[in-house]
């Protein structure tokens, strides 16, 4: 009896190589879903990234935030990125396999209709919104069906002759790479287009004109001009989010709801809230899980109204904290009493507030650590009992107030011979009252120059000290004194579980 002619790509290839080709489909496909959604929600990658967050255990996340900073994020981003391409590469194999009993014409289809339905899981189901795994699934599916029938399945008598199979696998590769790489291309500029947000609805510009435009010369004015030290309006501020990609917020349907033990609910809109007086204030964030002398310390000018302004038209009769819900499924609670000097920023720096830092909304609670000034911020629940926050049900107890803090990060040579220390201080509310630098490891100490004070309650303030530069290695030291006269704690302690503490030092060379 004659053979059956292999009729599929997979019917000839080793097993090794067919699974080389579901991974680049699978490579192909997340590259599609990235260039029609780019790291949005809808990118399949952005809701197995957060998920992975928010399920781990509790150490394991401590660990990244502590031990692998930054590095813990973009791995969790890579984890997910393997396991999408794994994700349609497994459903592309599969779907190969079945091509063993169809017809050539139908085998690619039935491998990007299965792709396809992965994709549509994923973002769908994850993020819980249909239009994205739609969107996602189609793309995917279109990507998938060129990688996989972008190589031809017949050629005559060469049917089966290894070296023309070869050539068929190279003609995947040479498929599904330029698919890959236009499809970064094309979701990196999506990405570089979205991160200028435009507001969906027309309320003027609140967050500019003259008074914005005054306190940002003031803040350039009162600047050090250090070079090397970012000025006292953060060039690039820090983000640190629960999840990987940030949500996607239409401020035509966004709605702020102040909700829990009140008289009242009552709901505003992105035109109620921007529409009101604004007022402009300086506020510096700094995270609970950074490093000593890290660098995520930022500050800049905000735009929005007191948050009690849109709460006490709800009637809080009682009540002793308050949760804060966001867009992205992030929550925090803190003290009722915090709340009191809250402010709801729609704008930053005299701009619309970007996307990355909370549009349309985030609050801002003076003196707290990072975590508790919640962005893409929904709701505003008044609670009668404490409850766990997010961070607190993974151990962190970030809602007190931030530690006092004086930073080192400039060692320059002047070119009198003398050498150029500088960083910032930090003590939330509390404010800066003096910065000391010590040149031998601690034994003796001397007042730094600081930078005038911006206005505001809960703003960093530069600091820099010149001192003839030693012949050998030596220690220097930083110490800062809060506006309530006291010192900065010398005790180091870890950022797990209530931010870190310590006075920073640096070994620096001599001449």
């Amino acid at each position: 009896m004659a053979s059956r002619t292999p009729r599929t790509l997979a019917d000839r290839l080793p097993p090794a190589w067919t699974a080389l080709v579901a991974l680049l489909a699978g490579t192909a496909g997340v590259a599609g879903s990235f260039a029609v959604a780019s790291f949005t929600p809808a990118f399949v990658a952005g809701p197995i990234a957060g998920f992975l967050a928010r399920r781990l255990p509790g150490s394991v996340i401590t660990f990244g935030i502590v031990v692998l900073g930054d590095l813990g994020s973009q791995l969790n981003v890579v984890t997910a990125l393997v396991l999408s391409v794994l994700l349609f590469a497994g459903a592309a194999l599969a779907a190969l396999g079945l091509g063993r009993r169809l017809d050539r014409l139908v085998a690619g289809p039935v491998a990007a209709a299965s792709v396809a339905a992965v994709a549509f899981v994923v973002t769908g189901a994850l993020v819980s919104s249909l239009g994205a795994g739609v969107a996602t699934g189609v793309v995917v599916a279109v990507a998938d069906l060129v990688a996989t029938r972008g190589v031809p399945t017949t050629l005559g008598s060469e049917s089966g002759n290894p070296r023309t199979e070869r050539r068929r696998v190279l003609a995947a590769v040479a498929t599904a790479l330029p698919l890959a790489v236009g499809g970064y291309v094309l979701g990196a500029q999506r990405q570089r287009q979205s991160s200028t947000t435009e507001s969906t609805v027309d309320v003027g510009q609140p967050w500019a004109g003259p008074d914005v435009d005054a306190l940002l010369a003031e803040a350039t004015e009162k600047s050090l001009g250090v070079d090397g030290l970012e000025p006292l309006v953060s060039d690039q501020f820090y983000e640190v989010d629960i999840n990987s990609t940030n949500p996607t917020v239409d401020a035509s349907e966004w709605t702020l709801t102040v909700t829990g033990a009140v008289d009242e609910e009552v709901s505003y809109s992105y035109a109620d809230v921007a529409t009101m007086d604004p007022e402009h204030r300086f506020v510096s964030l700094r995270c609970v899980g950074e490093s000593l002398n890290g660098k995520k310390l930022d500050n800049a000018l905000w735009t929005g109204v007191p948050i009690m302004d849109l709460v006490e038209p709800a009637g809080v009769s009682e009540g002793c904290c308050v949760m804060l819900r966001a867009a992205d499924g992030f929550y925090e609670e803190f003290p009722l009493s915090a709340l009191r000097d809250g402010f709801l920023a729609f704008g930053m720096n005299g701009d619309v507030l970007p996307v990355g830092h909370g549009y349309p909304a985030r609050a801002l609670i003076p003196g707290h650590w990072g975590e508790i000034n919640v962005k893409w911020l929904t709701e505003i629940e008044i609670l009668e009992r404490p409850e766990d926050g997010y961070w607190e049900k993974r151990g962190w107890h970030g809602t007190g107030p931030v530690n006092t803090v004086a930073k080192l990060h400039v060692v320059t040579d002047l070119g009198d011979g003398r050498k150029r220390v500088a960083g910032h201080a930090y003590a939330g509310t509390r404010g800066i009252e003096r910065v000391e630098v010590s040149v031998d490891g601690g034994r003796t100490w001397a007042d730094a120059t600081l930078s005038e004070p911006l206005p505001g309650t809960d703003v960093w303030r530069q600091w820099l000290y010149s001192y003839d530069r030693p012949a050998d290695e030596h220690e220097v030291v930083v110490r800062a004194t809060d506006g309530t006269g006291t010192l900065q704690s010398r005790e180091e302690a870890s950022p797990f579980p209530s931010g870190p503490s310590g006075w920073v030092s640096r070994t620096v060379q001599g001449r």
